[in-house]
């Protein structure tokens, strides 16, 4: 290590000669709910705090395919996210925020490529070229299979569809990050910090072995590619965690592909603090929490960052709470001074230490993957889910043995009673969306849709990509619903075990 400096292979120390002196990472705040008017304003809200790129939350609905109008999504819509079944809807959610100048993420799934084309028609109708566009969409199917649930189709043709968008953006929308492999949810379904790497990474080389395996070249989409991690209460051991992941990563990439772009070797990663850690009781204890997770990334080099909100435990966050939330990540980056030096950590013997254990441990657990048959012979196996559980299940045992104390819960404890101010969900506004998708169903041409829709079944039948006729779709008033469920007719459903 001590011969490694900063934007060197295997990048341990960050992937940027000078850091955060030569840009800052991007600040963002997870949002999105009720419906596409409401978290516009709170787009707003956000730009005008100083949020540099936004970060979209979806509903359940929206992400599991179905329309607000859908008998599956009664009860669900807008409640952890933004509800989108239309171009509409869409066209709303960004009006009058200017998409060539903001970076937009976009936390969705199983239908991420639907997403996509409805990302890329808004914008166009705003006048910026798909090539213009940047932002990142998650599209990580794999790691729904094992840690949050909202996949539809079987993993195959979920790998195919994956690809695809490699394929599409590498022509059409260049700037645009393909996908955002997530060991996030991994962390929060219980998993260790090991774990959480090579669960991570080994999702990651079956998206690279597939896209290869299509006759992508990933010294190409490669650089396309990011990463999505969790920010836990442990200080040190999380800065030597994201240390650890960018060595992982630029090892894997040119030793295993024979990658030789360094733009592809890197290990690029957004990092939301830990959901999980928050609590419920105390919740102003939860602003103590953030600020040393946010600290752990930034010190680890993350490139984007959300904070989570005090309140987050109880409810969708209010207006103060994301703004503390923010503020958080301003503060740390213009009074601490800790941006002004590359890897600060770099040669203490304790995250040293760290960080050369946790490369180790998560190589012998990608070992144990590969000799699985890869990440997803080993999810089929119901290997990953399993250790996940088993370690979710010992870090539950210490909480109640109190082994690890969690201020506020199991020591510390009030026993006054606080009622604070949480934001609620106004259902007109839900019925109001849950309208506007029956009107716009009954309006359009249908007779177009259903031939939109006919071509769209043909190309998925076919290995044609399904990029250009999901686009297609979306300028002839086709639904998400619609979309999906013409997959759907296709892939079939994946039933988990």
């Amino acid at each position: 290590m001590s011969h490694e400096k900063p934007g060197q292979f295997p990048f341990t120390r960050g992937i940027y000669e000078e850091m955060y002196k030569h840009r800052l990472w991007t600040t963002r705040q997870y949002a999105g709910f009720t419906s596409a008017e409401e978290s516009n304003s709170r787009y707003r809200y956000l730009l005008k705090n100083g949020v540099k790129g936004l970060s979209v939350a979806f509903d359940l609905p929206t992400q599991i395919g179905y329309d607000s109008d859908h008998a599956m999504s009664i009860g669900e819509v807008g409640k952890v996210g933004v509800p989108i079944s239309s171009l509409g809807n869409m066209e709303t959610l960004f009006n009058e925020i200017p998409l060539k100048q903001v970076s937009t993420s976009m936390t969705i799934n199983a239908t991420a490529p639907i997403l996509l084309g409805l990302y890329i028609v808004t914008a166009e109708k705003q006048g910026v070229a798909a090539e213009k566009l940047r932002g990142t969409i998650q599209n990580d199917i794999l790691k729904e299979y094992v840690a949050r649930g909202t996949y539809i189709y079987p993993p195959l043709s979920s790998m195919r569809m994956v690809t695809d968008v490699f394929e599409f953006c590498a022509s059409h929308v260049p700037r645009w990050n393909t996908i955002s492999i997530s060991g996030y949810h991994i962390r929060e379904a219980g998993s260790t910090v090991e774990q959480e790497l090579a669960f991570t990474f080994a999702n990651g080389i079956a998206y690279v072995q597939a896209a290869i395996d299509k006759g992508l070249d990933p010294n190409q989409f490669g650089a396309r590619l990011s990463f999505f991690f969790n920010s836990h209460n442990g200080f040190l051991e999380e800065i030597a965690k994201f240390r650890a992941a960018r060595k992982i990563w630029a090892s894997i990439m040119k030793d295993r592909f024979g990658v030789t772009n360094d733009k592809a070797l890197l290990c690029r990663f957004h990092v939301q603090t830990g959901g999980s850690t928050l609590t419920a009781t105390q919740i102003d204890n939860n602003v103590v929490r953030t600020t040393i997770q946010a600290l752990s990334a930034v010190l680890g080099g993350s490139q984007s960052l959300h904070t989570n909100s005090r309140d987050e435990a109880l409810a969708l966050p209010t207006d103060e709470a994301v703004k503390l939330a923010l503020r958080t990540q301003q503060i740390i980056a213009h009074e601490s001074g800790i941006t002004d030096y590359p890897d600060p950590f770099g040669g203490s013997y304790v995250v040293e230490e760290m960080t050369d254990n946790l490369v180790n441990g998560a190589l012998m657990i990608i070992a144990e993957i590969d000799n699985l048959g890869g990440a997803i012979s080993a999810i089929e196996k119901g290997w990953i889910q399993n250790e996940i559980s088993h370690s979710a299940y010992e870090y539950q045992k210490d909480i109640d043995s109190k082994k690890q104390i969690i201020v506020g819960v199991n020591q510390f404890e009030d026993t006054e009673e606080i009622d604070p101010e949480l934001l609620e969900i106004d259902p007109e506004k839900v019925n109001a969306q849950i309208e506007s998708v029956t009107s716009l169903k009954s309006s359009r041409n249908n007779d177009q849709v259903n031939q939109q829709l006919g071509r769209l079944k043909t190309v998925a039948e076919s290995n044609d990509n399904v990029m250009p006729s999901i686009i297609d779709c979306v300028n002839n008033d086709c639904t998400l619903g619609e979309i999906a469920d013409t997959f759907r007719s296709v892939f079939g459903e994946h039933q988990s075990q």
